[in-house]
């Protein structure tokens, strides 16, 4: 499983559209990092920045992002809605998957690290990660904003950050750096100017006021509105739905309707499926297993810039087996291309009716080497499977290594089946490139050569399962058909690119 955590960094920015994009681009450079949303706010003068990747590109991203906010965001100069201690005010990881939170909470102390040592910004610890029972609120710490903070660290030992100079940076002010769980930032508009209406309902409702349980408010002035914002440190504790529910209750009893409401950033499906369920008063799992569009997604599976991802982590699998028959998928993706741009026309209609066959077995190994995509890693958990067996005594070690062997010819197998189809393929382009359409001789080609990589890589995932054997005889007939496939292969691959050369005059 590919370990994803989630980051969303506060920025104290959110007019000037200019440094937005820096900061932007500054977390895109990362590979592996997928930006999820942007949301700036004018009058509180403030972005929210989400985004995902590995632990190690989530730390990446995130201080590359804050070492713009230093060198772009003056506080001395910043005037907003919303309290804010520094240029870039908080950075929370949050787990998402293959995660722990203990682990969210190293990342954020050792990214804490680097950004007092290398940016000369104090950090202090909240949250998860707080180092100080008083530091886990995060409002806490940002009490006095970055006036207040200004005279206080140095001084008050209170105020000694975490990490970093013992004093406030001149323009950047400090941070907070941590780890929790889901927050929802959530804000809930009053059909009224009257502030102090607002401020009423947050106070209630405010858990460090006795109100609901994980919930931080307070009221604001936006846009002639009053509104209660309103930060949801638990959704399984308090939900937007019942914390709509509560302040619509305490409004109508002053004669005040709710305008609206809003998201800031991202928040779960669970929320929006408990909404349903207690507006349409149903069952919050009925809701979940009627939803089409979770079905469609499930049926789908992971995209191709997921499992890029999945690729790409510390986890073995998937693995160059998997890559080897994705490597026969594009290629038999682009055979059938070539097939149906020749049937397809006027001036190759003697041969169309062998290009509709040709397209046709093209989808058909296309399919076959999708499924084997996903089968190379599970064979491959398997083999792991059985390498975790006991083995204190003769018997275990008996019964391990015949479980290893079992598991270790199935993965053989895999592979072998994707350079069986991706040896067809090859012979498939080779055609193609003869006397397919002439305006997509290159793809051809291209398929030819995918196909190879395909065919290529499948043997050597059969040859290292075969080699892990006990009695290595048992795969040696495998061994010898996935040498004479790559042979096969090969002449097909460099007779396709032999025309594909003709064709272009090379």
């Amino acid at each position: 499983m590919t370990a994803i955590v989630e980051c969303v960094p506060n920025f104290s920015e959110g007019r000037d559209q200019r440094v937005l994009d820096a900061l932007r681009e500054a977390i895109t450079s990362v590979p592996g990092v997928r930006l999820l949303d942007v949301q700036a706010d004018a009058a509180h003068h403030r972005s929210v920045f989400t985004f995902i990747g590995t632990p190690e590109a989530a730390s990446a991203a995130a201080f590359r992002a804050m070492r713009v906010a230093r060198e772009r965001i003056d506080l001395t100069q910043h005037q907003g809605e919303h309290p804010r201690m520094g240029a870039t005010d908080v950075v929370p990881f949050i787990p998402v998957e293959g995660v722990t939170m203990d682990q969210c909470v190293e990342l954020a102390r050792k990214l804490g690290e680097r950004v007092g040592t290398e940016l000369s910004i104090p950090v202090f610890l909240y949250s998860r990660a707080a180092t100080r029972p008083e530091r886990e609120s995060l409002p806490n710490i940002r009490k006095g904003q970055f006036e207040g903070l200004r005279e206080q660290i140095g001084k008050d030992p209170a105020k000694t950050p975490d990490f970093g100079p013992n004093r406030i940076h001149p323009t950047a002010g400090c941070t907070a750096i941590g780890a929790r769980p889901f927050l929802v930032a959530y804000n809930i508009y009053l059909d009224t100017g009257d502030v102090s209406l607002a401020e009423e309902i947050a106070k209630a409702i405010r858990t460090s006021s006795g109100g609901l349980p994980a919930v931080q408010a307070k009221g604001f002035e936006v846009g002639g509105r009053a509104q209660v914002s309103m930060n949801l440190l638990d959704i399984d504790v308090t939900s937007p739905a019942k914390v709509f529910a509560e302040v619509s209750e305490r409004a109508a009893a002053q004669g005040v309707r709710v305008h609206r409401s809003e998201i800031v950033g991202l928040l779960p499906e669970r929320a929006v499926w408990d909404a349903a369920a207690r507006f349409l008063k149903l069952r919050g799992e009925e809701v979940a297993s009627h939803l089409v569009e979770a079905k469609v997604r499930a049926a789908q599976g992971p995209t191709l810039d997921g499992w890029i991802d999945q690729l790409a982590s510390v986890e073995p699998a998937p693995g160059g087996g998997s890559a080897a028959a994705l490597a026969g998928v594009l290629a038999a993706g682009l055979v059938a291309m070539v097939g149906r741009l020749t049937s397809s026309r006027k001036a190759h209609a003697a041969v169309a009716e062998e290009f509709r066959g040709i397209t046709e077995e093209a989808e058909r190994l296309r399919i076959e080497l999708r499924r084997l995509v996903d089968e190379d890693a599970e064979a491959y958990g398997r083999v792991m499977e059985a390498y975790k067996l006991p083995k204190g005594t003769e018997r275990e070690r008996q019964r391990r290594q015949e479980a290893i062997d079992r598991a270790l010819l199935a993965a053989a197998e895999v592979p072998l089946r994707t350079a069986r189809a991706a040896a067809r393929v090859a012979e498939l382009a080779r055609r193609a490139a003869e006397a397919g359409n002439q305006n997509a001789v290159c793809d051809a080609g291209v398929a030819a050569l995918l196909a190879m990589s395909g065919v290529k890589g499948a043997v050597y995932n059969v040859a290292i399962n075969v080699k892990g054997l006990a009695e290595r005889e048992a795969g040696a007939l495998m061994l010898t058909e996935a040498n004479e496939l790559e042979g096969r292969a090969g002449e097909r691959s460099s007779a396709a690119e032999r025309s594909v050369s003709a064709a272009l005059g090379r």
